[in-house]
């Protein structure tokens, strides 16, 4: 899950990853639609992310998102009646801890009171709940029954390719109809720039097709950051086509793989990139690539819980 309009992610947090029948299928690579979406920007932000993994400091965009997440997940545990504004804004401190919990060290980059080290605390909480209340200008979760939140999907294609991934929120409607529901609380994109949102979503549609039998009818994102929401119907021809994508997506990871080269794709992105430090781009040198062995066995055999970042 990808938390904002592309500046900043929701923050990692580690997350369960449930049995499916594809365990114990003999799958080739596995493919989320945040990593499909790092080669689409940058090779090597894909390389130094999924290969070298190098450790990324979460921002306090991202943080707000991983806390909004964890509010507008469990809010639908309350009954319809008690989902109110005031109720989820009080959530937000357990959501809080919840991430300090998982990750102590972010509490570092926060500070009790007016500082240029980083932004204070009771502020910074305070416009999570800001989110929040965007939420509830576009929703009314009363009158919303989720069947699914925060649904771990996972398909195997013809070729073995795995692709996975954590949905938000999945809406059944008494006719069947599947309504796929991602929240950002980063702005909505300007116009043209709409492509990654959708090719996240056109991804989880084409997972859930795949495993389900059924075309969603409605895919939609929620942006909190100005209160808009993005809304798109997709049908089996959209679905082909993705699945075309993602496939040539990952041909060209193997091909970049084979031949050690992962050439930067200097762009607007770069400005919010983590690693500057390592990027020709900037004038610096990636790291000597690791050992791709161990890199391709991690890929092949996911065992390990995803996690959001996403």
């Amino acid at each position: 899950m990808e938390a904002s309009s592309g500046t900043a992610e929701e923050a990692p947090v580690e997350r369960t990853r449930i049995g499916t029948p594809v365990d114990g299928e003999n799958v080739l690579a596995s493919l989320s639609p945040s990593r499909a979406s790092d080669f689409r920007t940058c090779p090597l932000l894909y390389r130094l992310r999924t290969i070298d993994r190098l450790p990324e400091e979460p921002s306090p965009d991202a943080l707000r998102g991983t806390v909004v997440h964890k509010v507008l997940e469990e809010l639908f545990d309350l009954p319809a009646a008690e989902r109110t504004p005031e109720r989820a804004a009080d959530m937000v401190q357990d959501a809080w801890q919840f991430v300090l919990d998982a990750e102590p060290d972010v509490a570092e980059m926060f500070v009790a009171g007016d500082s240029e080290a980083g932004p204070e605390i009771t502020g910074w909480l305070a416009s999570c709940r800001e989110s929040l209340r965007a939420y509830f200008a576009l929703e009314d979760p009363r009158r919303l029954e989720p069947a699914e939140r925060e649904l771990y999907v996972e398909t195997l294609l013809d070729s073995k390719l795995l692709l996975r991934g954590f949905v938000d929120r999945i809406d059944v409607a008494p006719d069947g109809a599947i309504r796929v529901v991602d929240y950002k609380t980063g702005r909505s994109p300007g116009v043209g720039f709409e492509g990654k949102a959708l090719f996240q979503m056109r991804f989880y549609a084409l997972v859930i097709w795949r495993t389900r039998g059924v075309v969603p009818a409605l895919l939609r994102l929620v942006y909190l950051g100005d209160g808009q929401m993005v809304s798109y119907e997709p049908d089996e021809r959209d679905l082909l086509a993705t699945e075309r994508l993602v496939e040539a997506i990952w041909h060209a990871i193997e091909r970049a793989k084979a031949s050690g080269e992962w050439l930067p794709s200097p762009g607007w992105a770069c400005a919010w990139c983590s690693f500057q430090a390592h990027c020709p781009t900037f004038g610096n040198e990636p790291p000597p690539l690791p050992d791709l062995t161990a890199a391709r066995r991690d890929a092949v055999a996911p065992t390990g819980p995803p996690t959001s970042g996403p």
